[in-house]
C-alpha cells in the first residue's frame, strides 16, 4: 500500500455557529473527521493539520490571534502531529506542505475539513497536480450557502457540486463509512 497522509484542513472555531463564517453540517463533518483522524492515529499514518490565518487584518474572519483561528478541540492535533499555517485557500501554497509530504515519501493524501468549495477544492486540486493520489471524505467536509448575481445556492448544492467536480477528475470522493474499515 502506498504511504499516505491525512490532511485536516481548517477545522477551526471561525466556522462554528458562534464564528464569523458558520458552516452548515459542521458538527457532522467534525464528528466524521474525528473518526478518520482516530483511524489515521491508530494506523500510525502521517497527519498534518492546516489552519488558516488572515494576516494584517484584525476584524476579518481568521484574524491572527483570535479564537477563530484555533482548531476545533474535537480534532485538535496531538503530540507528534504537524500543524501548518496558511494564508491562501490552497494548503500547499507557501506552507511547506509539499516538502513535508515528499520528505516522508507520501504518495496518497486523504483530505477532510472546510470549506468544501474553497480550501478543500483548492487543496485537492493542488495535491492532484503535484502527483498525489487524492481521496476526499465528503461527509467529513462542510461548507455554506453561496450567492451570485441574485442566485442563492444552498450549502448542500454547493457541497455536492464541488464534490462531484473533484470526483470527476481529481480523485476519489467517498463517505466516512466507505473509507473506514468495518
Amino acid at each position: 500500500m502506498a504511504k499516505r497522509a491525512l490532511i485536516v484542513v481548517d477545522l477551526q472555531n471561525e466556522y462554528e455557529a458562534s464564528g464569523k463564517l458558520p458552516l452548515e453540517n459542521l458538527d457532522q463533518a467534525v464528528a466524521n473527521a474525528k473518526r478518520v483522524l482516530t483511524a489515521a492515529r491508530d494506523g500510525e499514518e502521517m497527519i498534518v493539520h492546516i489552519r488558516h490565518e488572515t494576516p494584517n487584518l484584525d476584524v476579518v474572519p481568521f484574524a491572527i490571534g483570535t479564537s477563530g483561528t484555533e482548531i476545533i478541540a474535537a480534532v485538535a492535533p496531538v503530540d507528534g502531529e504537524t500543524t501548518l499555517t496558511k494564508h491562501y485557500p490552497n494548503a500547499f501554497r507557501d506552507t511547506g506542505l509539499k516538502a513535508l509530504l515528499d520528505d516522508a515519501s507520501v504518495q496518497e493524501v486523504i483530505i477532510v475539513g472546510a470549506m468544501s468549495h474553497m480550501c478543500i477544492d483548492a487543496t485537492a486540486r493542488a495535491a492532484f497536480d503535484f502527483g498525489y493520489a487524492v481521496t476526499v471524505i465528503d461527509d467529513a467536509c462542510a461548507t455554506r450557502a453561496l450567492s451570485i448575481n441574485g442566485v442563492e445556492v444552498p450549502a448542500a448544492h454547493v457541497h455536492a457540486a464541488f464534490m462531484a467536480a473533484l470526483a470527476f477528475a481529481y480523485g476519489q470522493v467517498v463517505s466516512t463509512a466507505d473509507f473506514l474499515p468495518a
